[in-house]
């Protein structure tokens, strides 16, 4: 992960100043899990280039932390990627630039505007290109968006930002310190009353009348409590204003089709949910009237943990049947799942490698044999509507299939085995193209062996 800094113009020079590190020297610092390095690539009268790398070890990064014992720590790049992590390490680095205290000579140099190129990547993010440049635009600068090169897909989730702009060197560090971790949406650490001193201060000058406001304090600090803590936050006070009806999450529409679907069925009585992840559906299917087993199946053990935590609140209302949590994965064989009358992937195979998922069903309806199988997935072409055209709904999907791309392969799986097919749409149906949500029912055929 790494940022370059480029200045054109006279006195460029005087950013070494500004920075509080020597052209001369090249600048280390380690601490837990990384170690920050900055070296002037260019430095002359008129132009000036700084690279600063964070370089990760993700194993002393996880060491003596609650989730030392989930392996997706060895399956997840999310360390590598420019987020909170890198810009926590380059705001201990930058400090003196950040905090405009330079020594006492170069104090005027602090307001003095220069030009300006600054370049990050790589960044995952689920936000559209034209959110990104939303967020930098309004600012003064001019973005420029490229996707990295992938070996699995045909575009990489990974992205590199480039920004150009006459700004101080303190404004243009800050707004990177308070956007990177916007764009990303990941934090590596626990959100309290120091985030919003941070976005408070960092964000003075300009986050005020940020057209992105809002939407920077929610994915800055994340919850309501916290957010309206922060001096940017304005509430709404117009007792006359018209309260809009809360529009109805797709996730929720997903859950509701799943369990309608349920409720027609005559055997019932034991459910899978595969890839559970923190058990909001699994909760939901302990109401369906009938149920007397649910198998929460997660490989993650900080999701099973909210999970488990999610179940015992719901412990003791009327007709709840608490789902049993797993440890468990697609990729294996495991008996405790074989037989039962439903068995549910939902959103769960676009984040598998597409060549991996001809074994998963072979070992799903070979060995696990559901009376029915129940797996929804995004709609590819529904994208267009969202204007998410050259992007993926999430940054960990693999892949994203057409209306007719899902109907084949679900056809491919199932034609070795006793199965039969059908489809349909879940939430609010495009006329050109189809729902946000398609869904595939697998149906055992009736005398079937077991």
């Amino acid at each position: 992960m790494q940022l370059s800094l480029t200045v054109r113009g006279p006195g460029a020079k005087a950013v070494s100043y500004l920075l509080g590190k020597n052209p001369n020297n090249l600048f280390e610092r380690g601490e837990k899990g990384r170690t920050v390095r900055l070296v002037y690539t260019t430095f002359s009268s008129e132009e000036v280039q700084v690279h600063i790398f964070v370089k990760i070890d993700p194993i002393e990064l996880v060491k003596n932390s609650p989730d030392l014992f989930d392996i997706t720590h060895y399956i997840n790049d999310r360390e590598f990627a420019v987020s909170s992590i890198f810009v926590s390490s380059i705001r201990k680095a930058l400090g003196t630039a950040l905090n405009g205290k330079p020594k006492e000579e170069y104090t005027s140099w602090v307001s003095h505007p220069f030009e300006i190129e600054l370049a990050f990547g790589p960044i995952a993010s689920d936000l559209r290109n034209q959110e990104l440049e939303g967020l930098f635009t309004p600012i003064g600068y001019n973005v420029e968006i490229e996707r990295g090169t992938s070996t699995i897909r045909e575009k990489s989730s990974a992205r590199f930002i480039t920004l150009k702009g006459k700004q101080t060197i303190q404004n243009a560090l800050k707004h990177v310190s308070i956007l990177i971790p916007v764009i990303d949406n990941y934090k590596h650490y626990f959100i309290d009353e120091r985030e919003i001193e941070k976005l408070d201060r960092y964000g003075e000058g300009w986050l005020e009348s940020h057209p992105m406001k809002t939407m920077i304090l929610k994915r800055s600090l994340r919850f309501q409590n916290m957010i309206s803590q922060s001096k940017f936050y304005e509430q709404e006070t117009n007792p006359f204003k018209e309260e809009k009806p809360a529009k109805v999450r797709l996730n929720d529409l997903r859950y509701e089709a799943i369990i309608n679907y349920i409720e027609t069925l005559a055997k019932r009585e034991s459910i899978v949910n595969l890839g559970a992840g923190e058990g909001k559906l699994s909760v939901q299917l302990g109401f369906i009237e009938g149920v007397q087993e649910i198998l929460s199946v997660e490989p993650s053990n900080k999701a099973r943990l909210k999970a488990m935590e999610r179940f015992e609140q719901a412990r003791g209302k009327r007709g709840y049947i608490e789902p049993k949590s797993i440890a468990g994965s697609l990729f294996y064989y495991d008996e405790r799942i074989t037989n039962k009358d439903v068995m549910i992937l939902c959103e769960v195979i676009e984040h598998i490698d597409e060549y991996r998922l001809s074994k998963i069903f072979d070992t799903i309806f070979k060995d696990n044999r559901p009376s029915v199988l129940i797996v929804t997935t995004p709609n590819q072409e529904y994208n267009v509507v969202y204007e998410m055209e050259d992007v993926m709904r999430h940054s960990d999907h693999r892949f994203e299939w057409t209306i007719a791309e899902f109907r084949k392969k679900c056809k491919e799986w199932s034609i070795p085995y006793p199965y039969q097919v059908s489809f349909q749409g879940i939430g609010e149906k495009h006329p050109d193209y189809g729902h946000p949500t398609q869904m595939a029912i697998f149906t055992r055929e009736v005398g079937s062996p077991q």
